[in-house]
């Protein structure tokens, strides 16, 4: 538990080479990364936030947890070798790796937080580009909300923190006196603090949205805090709607206010980490398959015969099929049978399914943490699955992947009138490549309903003149799981503060419900 209370960016976490990702930034920036980070005037709160946008999104993104995780349970993506986590058997050593990476992420934040309100750093943490005390804070509250979210949502009840509760049970991060065993909070005090969180930060940015805060070393809006503010409402928007069935009052201030106060209303608004082409930042697919040479992850069938119109709601091809797939050797989209088991998915090879397309695999693909369309869709389901919201939803997605006018035109004259299903629907094929949102959507609500269930036929397969089906039967599990196992390592270093968690919670488990979805 160590890596959670203290500040643990090595040499290696002020990541080696970050600075490239900023064709802008000059040598002396270089030279910041490889100063002590252990003394308050030895690196900047601008390289601290450049470090931790990229920390953030790699860990939420990447190959285990990601594609071998919320990827595969939304059923975007699956594998054509190794199926085993297809069917649920996910190995623990991901959750070590998934919390420890996100509590440095966390760290570097919070220290961000901690140079702008000591005394003795808080001035020096303003000098250059940096921007104010007040709007420095501001931008780590919000990406520290948004990576407390995350991670939430992967197990339930965590060590959490927050700069504008004194909660006892908000232990976590770097306290002092310094805890090494931080108690868990809940999983609904987690959700309603990172909504005031927030509210204040988006509030803050408000005041001053015409000023910059850490300039170009931030990836992600380039220090404007107009859009952050925006980001701060939008989110608040995904989180209150989360919650709407536990808290409905507090989910319907939340929404009401933030939207008021102003939500993302075009592409222009997106929460993006773009990548670059170079080593070593490029986007993680791009690094889980083309540096490593892997070509195990293929476009699932069941999002491929949904975009061609063969499965869903939806009778024409959608056009965003071929920016999410490729064709495969013979010239056509097929879909990897989902879940396989081991002996079957070996039957098929990467040439004989759609592997992710050019667009979503390049090495400088934007990761998103949050665009207009989910938004519209929000606002959609709250006012009873508004119509022009799902237009203005879809209309969005197709506009984000450069699709013609003229094929939007098409596609939107096809589709069927606002609903539950339809506008769920049309927000699951939106959040391709988000699969953390998807996959906590999919427990949310339920939709849609198009996915692989067990028992299920996946694949037909005919040979010697015998047909085989094969079925989708999870390994552990009967369903898409409800959560992720805490990481093995807590239950050496912090076992009293695991097992009052599990109690509080429910066994630790992959079907154990979150709170929100109890």
């Amino acid at each position: 538990m160590k890596i959670m209370q203290k500040f643990i960016y090595q040499k290696g976490i002020l990541t080696l080479g970050i600075g490239a990702l900023l064709a802008s930034c000059s040598d002396s920036h270089f030279e910041d990364i490889n100063k002590d980070p252990n003394r308050p005037t030895a690196v900047t709160t601008t390289t601290i936030l450049l470090s931790a946008e990229k920390q953030v999104i790699d860990n939420i993104r990447n190959e285990n947890s990601s594609l071998r995780g919320s990827q595969l349970f939304a059923q975007y993506y699956s594998q054509n070798i190794y199926s085993d986590q297809s069917r649920y058997d996910i190995p623990r050593s991901y959750s070590d790796t998934y919390w420890s990476n996100a509590y440095k992420a966390l760290n570097n934040l919070n220290e961000i937080i901690k140079l702008n309100t000591d005394p003795a750093t808080k001035s020096i943490a303003t000098a250059g580009t940096a921007g104010t005390n007040a709007n420095q804070i501001a931008i780590a509250r919000i990406l520290k909300a948004y990576a407390f979210q995350n991670l939430t949502d992967v197990f339930g009840n965590i060590p959490y923190q927050s700069y504008g509760s004194q909660d006892p049970d908000f232990q976590a991060l770097q306290q002092e006196p310094e805890n090494l065993s931080p108690a868990y909070a809940s999983q609904q005090k987690i959700y309603l603090d990172i909504l005031n969180e927030l509210k204040a930060a988006g509030d803050t940015l408000t005041k001053y949205k015409t000023a910059t805060t850490f300039g170009t070393y931030d990836v992600i809006y380039k220090g404007k805090n107009e859009l952050w503010a925006k980001f701060a409402n939008s989110l608040r928007l995904r989180i209150a709607t989360r919650i709407r069935k536990q808290q409905p009052a507090e989910s319907k201030t939340h929404f009401d206010d933030a939207l008021a106060k102003g939500v993302f209303t075009s592409n222009a608004d997106n929460a993006v980490f773009k990548y670059q082409s170079l080593a070593p930042n490029e986007a993680p697919l791009y690094r889980a398959t083309v540096t490593a040479n892997r070509k195990d992850f293929a476009v699932s069938h069941v999002i491929v015969n949904v975009l061609k119109g063969d499965l869903g709601t939806v009778e024409v091809q959608d056009p965003r099929l071929a920016v999410y797939a490729s064709k495969n050797a013979a010239g056509n989209y097929v879909g990897q049978p989902y879940g396989l088991p081991v002996a079957a998915a070996g039957l098929l090879t990467a040439t004989d399914v759609s592997l992710p397309g050019t667009v979503v695999n390049a090495a400088n693909y934007g990761e998103v943490l949050q665009e207009y369309a989910e938004v519209a869709f929000l606002i959609s389901e709250y006012k009873n699955w508004d119509q022009q919201e799902y237009i203005n939803g879809v209309t969005a997605s197709l506009q984000k992947w450069g699709i013609a006018q003229a094929d939007i035109t098409t596609y939107l004259a096809a589709l069927p009138k606002a609903d539950k299903a339809n506008v769920l629907n049309q927000k699951y094929l939106a959040l391709y490549t988000q699969g953390d949102e998807a996959w906590a959507e999919i427990r949310r609500t339920g939709y849609p309903t198009f996915l692989v269930k067990p028992g299920d036929i996946v694949w037909s397969r005919t040979a010697d003149g015998k047909t085989t089906d094969y079925k989708f039967q999870p390994l552990f599990g009967e369903g898409v799981p409800q959560r992720l196992y805490y990481p093995p390592k807590e239950q050496s270093v912090n076992l009293a503060n695991y097992q009052n968690a599990v109690k509080a919670q429910g066994n630790d488990d992959i079907t154990t419900a979150l709170w929100w979805n109890k």
